[in-house]
C-alpha cells in the first residue's frame, strides 16, 4: 500500500489523515537532547550523518508519526554560499551579513553547495534504509525569502526590517540574492530526492511580511521556480508550501506555485482552510502548537475540530508551527490518538 503521506499529497481524501509535526525532531524530547550533547553543537549534529539520522528517527521510534522530517537547517544553504554561522546558546543562530551587491556577488556559485552540504545528503540515503516501509522521509529547504532574511540581518528579526530595507534601496541586488538561493535551493532539493526524499517541503517562515507585488516577486515566483525545475527533474515528486502567516496570500498560492499541498499556520481556522483552500487540493494543518505545552480536554477537542472540519479533502494533519522546546512529550502522544479517533 502507497504511504498515506503521499496517498494525501496525490490528492486521496483518507478516513484518518497521515500525521507528522514540524520540528517533531527536537529538544521537548529527552532522547535527542542526549544525542545532541554527543554530538557536541548543533551544527555538528546536523553535518554528523548518523547523529542526525538517529534523531530523525527517535520521533518515529517515540510516536509512529507517518512521517519523519530530515534534521537539517534552513541555514545550511548560506553556509554552503559562504556566509559564516554559528548558533549562540538560547538565543538561536547568527551569520555574517549581506547588506550591497558586492557581498552578494561575493558569495561562491549555488553549484558549489553540494562540497558543504553532502553530509545531509548521506543522513538521506541513511533513513531511507532505516526507516519502517509505511513511513514516508520528507527532504526540505527553506524559501528564499526566509533566507535572505537572517543572511542580511545576521540573525531572526521581528520584523525582517533589514531585509525590506535592502529590498527597497536597491532591488536589483536583493533579486540577485534572491535568484542565487533559488539556484542553490533547486541543486540542494534535487540532491535530497536523488539520496531518497520522497516529499519535499519549502519553508517560508517569513512570507507574511510581504506584501502586494512584493509577495508576488519574492514569495510566489522563487516557489514556483524551484518547484517547477524540481518537478521537471524528478516526475512525480510532491511538493509541500508553507508561506507561513499568508492570510490571504494563502488562496491560489497552490495553482500560482504548483505546489501539491499548502501547509497553514494556525492564524487562520480550519474551517477558513476548508472552504478557501482545500478545494484546491492538500492541505497540511493547523493546531496551535501551544496545545502541546498545555494538553488537556482543549488538546483533544481542537485536535479533533480541525480533523472534522478538513476531513471531506485530502489533509496532512500538523501543527501551524513548530513544536516548541517547553512541549510534553505525552500530549504528542494525546494529539495522534485525538486524530486517529476522531
Amino acid at each position: 500500500m502507497t504511504k498515506l503521506l503521499l496517498r494525501a499529497l496525490a490528492g486521496e481524501t483518507l478516513p484518518t489523515p497521515p500525521i507528522w509535526m514540524m520540528r517533531q525532531a527536537g529538544r521537548y524530547l529527552p532522547e535527542y537532547r542526549a544525542t545532541r550533547e554527543q554530538a557536541g553543537d548543533f551544527l555538528s549534529l546536523c553535518y554528523n550523518p548518523d547523529l542526525a539520522a538517529e534523531v530523525t528517527l527517535q520521533p518515529i521510534r517515540r510516536f509512529g508519526f507517518d512521517a519523519a522530517i530530515l534534521f537539517a537547517d534552513i541555514l545550511l544553504i548560506p553556509q554552503a554560499l559562504g556566509a559564516d554561522l554559528w548558533f549562540v546558546k538560547g538565543e538561536g543562530p547568527r551569520l555574517s551579513t549581506i547588506t550591497e551587491a558586492a557581498q552578494v556577488d561575493a558569495l561562491r556559485p549555488a553549484d558549489d553547495v553540494h562540497e558543504t552540504l553532502s553530509p545531509i545528503y548521506e543522513t538521506i540515503r541513511i533513513l531511507a534504509r532505516e526507516l519502517p516501509q509505511d513511513t514516508a522521509l520528507i527532504g526540505f529547504a527553506g524559501a528564499p525569502w526566509t533566507v535572505a532574511t537572517y543572511m542580511i540581518a545576521g540573525r531572526g528579526t521581528p520584523d525582517q526590517g533589514p531585509a525590506h530595507a535592502f529590498k527597497s534601496t536597491d532591488r536589483a541586488a536583493f533579486s540577485a540574492l534572491i535568484d542565487r538561493i533559488t539556484e542553490a535551493t533547486i541543486l540542494y532539493l534535487s540532491a535530497q530526492i536523488q539520496a531518497g526524499a520522497e516529499v519535499v517541503k519549502i519553508f517560508d517562515s517569513w512570507a507574511g511580511s510581504l506584501k502586494g507585488q512584493d509577495f508576488d516577486d519574492f514569495a510566489i515566483a522563487p516557489a514556483r521556480r524551484i518547484i517547477s525545475e524540481l518537478k521537471r527533474l524528478h516526475p512525480g515528486i510532491p511538493v509541500i508550501a508553507f508561506p507561513r502567516e499568508a492570510g490571504d496570500r494563502y488562496i491560489g498560492f497552490a495553482k500560482a506555485t504548483g505546489a501539491d499541498c499548502v501547509a497553514t499556520d494556525n492564524s487562520v481556522s480550519a474551517e477558513w482552510v476548508a472552504g478557501n483552500l482545500q478545494v484546491d487540493g492538500c492541505v497540511q494543518g493547523n493546531l496551535n502548537p501551544r496545545h502541546m505545552v498545555t494538553g488537556g480536554p482543549d488538546l483533544v477537542a481542537e485536535a479533533q475540530r480541525i480533523t472534522r472540519a478538513l476531513r471531506r479533502g485530502p489533509h496532512v494533519f500538523n501543527l501551524g508551527h513548530g513544536i516548541t522546546p517547553d512541549a510534553d512529550p505525552d500530549n504528542v502522544a494525546r494529539m495522534i490518538e485525538a486524530v486517529r479517533s476522531a
